[in-house]
């Protein structure tokens, strides 16, 4: 399987990078082929311009600027994202990095309604998120209603292959979390990885 690994944490040394460099470990050692994106060490602009918001809906022109991205996207089975939750979501640079890569013509067509959208990342099977994040389950999953989770797994997947499946392992509470709960949660990473088919 090929997999699309996309990272978005700004600091090297992170528990963040800590857990990309693991889904990558995993992936290989589970017999995947990786491709990585890591938004912050590849500089990448994550703001639309108002140049681009013109051509947002014009095929080709609308991926110019973003084209590898876009192409990369398209040739993988599956896609893990790698990151720290902000806010009860994504962080700016990978929801910026949403809106200008997955594109109308690219990984969808709008006919009509929005319940008429078609999806165009048919070869995408596999959408999964690894996350941690600051609060505890009860109050993300009860109070907030998970929203990073709608995102990432809900919004996305309709642009996906019909069956596509998904995951989430957010490891809660970061701050305070142990090195035996890090451990462990680094250990379950790994036992998804290994279980993708």
């Amino acid at each position: 399987m090929k997999l699309l690994v996309v990272s978005s944490h700004p600091v090297p040394e992170s528990c963040g990078a800590a857990l990309r460099d693991r889904v990558v470990e995993s992936s290989i050692t589970a017999g995947h082929e990786v491709d990585l994106v890591d938004l912050y060490a590849e500089g990448f602009e994550p703001v639309m311009t108002a140049e681009q918001r013109r051509h947002y809906h014009q095929a080709v022109s609308n991926a110019e600027a973003v084209r590898d991205h876009v192409d990369r996207l398209a040739a993988c089975d599956g896609v893990v994202f790698v990151f720290l939750t902000w806010w009860m979501g994504p962080p700016a640079m990978l929801k910026g990095w949403m809106e200008r890569v997955v594109l109308p013509y690219e990984a969808f067509l709008m006919e009509g309604r929005p319940a008429d959208m078609t999806p165009r990342l048919s070869r995408v099977r596999w959408l999964g998120v690894v996350t941690t994040l600051g609060s505890p389950w009860w109050y993300w999953t009860f109070v907030m209603c998970a929203p990073g989770r709608k995102i990432m797994l809900r919004a996305l997947r309709s642009c996906c292959h019909r069956r596509c499946r998904t995951f989430w392992l957010g490891l809660h509470n970061i701050d305070s979390a142990s090195n035996r709960q890090r451990c462990s949660f680094m250990e379950r990473v790994d036992r998804k990885i290994a279980s993708l088919r």
